[in-house]
């Protein structure tokens, strides 16, 4: 039989810089969401992204939304965060984002809150700084703006301040302001690096942050969050849209032993989720993600939480099929069979691309892929988006590196099958059942 030429020509395919190609391919082959080059291989999630666009127009409107997207492991929670972050850096939103972990919570009493912070402001990123470190470059932005044109630059600096200093902290957040503006006309960049610092929050104490700007205070694990929200103000008058903050990894605080610990970090998402509801804040958009078990355990999660608990839980008149994407918490479905084989195709040509091949693998061969994948025991249940990348990526490297190799052949041993033990045994001879044949019969030419 004659060997079958792919679906499309090469010629037709999306050209994706190396660069990005690289990153795309080496983090998701560990398992990871590449933070550039996601439009490249965005499938599905339509729904999702449209609600949450919907919250990206209500902040730049000067209003807040508060979301909490939950799905298991590998189902597409960091990914979705990552694309969300990719399109509010396009439509000129400065976007935060932070993994909580062992030592980044949400409140603490040994620095744990303040370390969350930290990494909010590290990761500050633009649409021209979008690897992160972008808050030195947000700050020039807001004092270039103010004093061009300028008679008396003062002038324009106290109509700037106004509105932000009435705001709790207000007062000692535009007294840094000030001094790195004073700074900026004067050239003086170590002084502006010591306003950067404090913003950071990297003063220890209120001592050291008078001794080396003369101010007393500075930012700390109880009132980061109000700092947040004076950031978002303070963007809005640097010439951005608002500020998005993207929270991942709700896990670790179910993960907290002491009760009282993780009550108190769900008491800080509480104030969170009122502030942006009632009013309270201003250009913000704040979206954690977590899991089922983290958000939905009423003994550890957050409806623990009974004031959490009754404004999150599902309305009655939602079911399958019928969902409420305006609701606060937005549950993830798994990708459908359809998108799987459309995401594969993506993979398949940048990988070809990146490496400088012809693609070898046709449409039969991506069905036959996504049939062993789910004829495993349990796959219906427990395989995951990741799990499938990885391993069709595993299957692309080895097809590469042995260019001889049959492809059914392939997907026929056990030892490119057992690769993804995590989610059953799979059968030695790659024989799939007939109800998951009949899944991609459709695909078949």
């Amino acid at each position: 039989m004659p060997e079958q030429k792919p679906d499309r020509n090469t010629a037709q395919r999306a050209r994706v810089p190396k660069r990005i190609a690289a990153v795309i391919i080496n983090s998701l082959k560990g398992g990871v969401v590449p933070r550039i080059g996601l439009p490249y291989i965005t499938v599905g999630r339509e729904r999702e992204i449209e609600a949450l666009l919907h919250d990206l127009a209500l902040v730049a409107d000067g209003g807040a939304s508060f979301r909490f997207l939950v799905g298991r492991y590998g189902a597409g929670k960091s990914f979705l965060l990552q694309t969300i972050r990719t399109h509010a850096m396009g439509r000129d939103f400065v976007v935060a984002d932070a993994d909580l972990s062992p030592e980044r919570r949400l409140q603490g009493n040994q620095g744990q809150g303040l370390a969350t912070y930290k990494e909010l402001i590290r990761n500050l990123s633009t649409k021209t700084r979008p690897e992160g470190g972008a808050l030195p470059l947000v700050l020039e932005r807001w004092a270039r703006n103010l004093s061009e044109g300028a008679t008396d630059p003062l002038v324009p600096l106290k109509a700037a301040l106004s509105p932000i200093r009435e705001l709790v902290h207000g007062f000692d957040f535009c007294r840094v302001l000030e001094a790195y503006y004073a700074a900026y006309l004067e050239g003086d960049e170590e002084r502006q690096a010591c306003c950067a610092k404090w913003l950071r929050g990297e003063y220890r104490t209120k001592t050291e942050a008078k001794t080396e700007l003369g101010i007393n205070a500075c930012i700390g694990d109880d009132d980061w969050y109000e700092y947040l929200k004076l950031f978002a103000e303070f963007l809005v008058g640097a010439g951005y849209q608002g500020l998005i903050v993207l929270v991942d990894e709700l896990v670790n605080l179910y993960k907290i032993p002491n009760s009282i610990t993780r009550q108190y970090n769900y008491e800080k998402i509480l104030t969170m989720y009122n502030d942006t509801l009632q009013g309270k804040a201003h250009h913000l958009g704040i979206i954690m993600g977590g899991t089922p078990q983290s958000i939905e355990d009423r003994r550890r999660g957050v409806y623990s939480y009974e004031a959490l608990r009754s404004r999150l839980t599902q309305g009655r008149f939602a079911s399958e099929g019928m969902t409420d994407m305006l609701a606060p918490v937005i549950h993830l479905n798994p990708l459908t069979y359809e998108e799987l084989l459309v995401l594969t195709e993506k993979l398949a040509d940048i990988h070809a691309g990146y490496f400088g091949y012809e693609r070898r693998l046709v449409t039969e061969d991506l069905v036959s892929f996504l049939q062993v994948e789910f004829g495993r025991v349990g796959a219906d249940s427990h395989l995951t988006p990741r799990e499938v990348i990885r391993d069709f990526i595993e299957l692309l490297d080895i097809l590469y590196q042995n260019p001889r190799a049959s492809v059914a052949e392939l997907l026929q041993s056990g030892s490119f099958v057992s690769s993804g033990s995590s989610v059953g045994e799979a059968g030695a001879s790659g024989q799939t059942s007939p109800d998951v044949d009949s899944r991609f019969a459709e695909f078949t030419i």
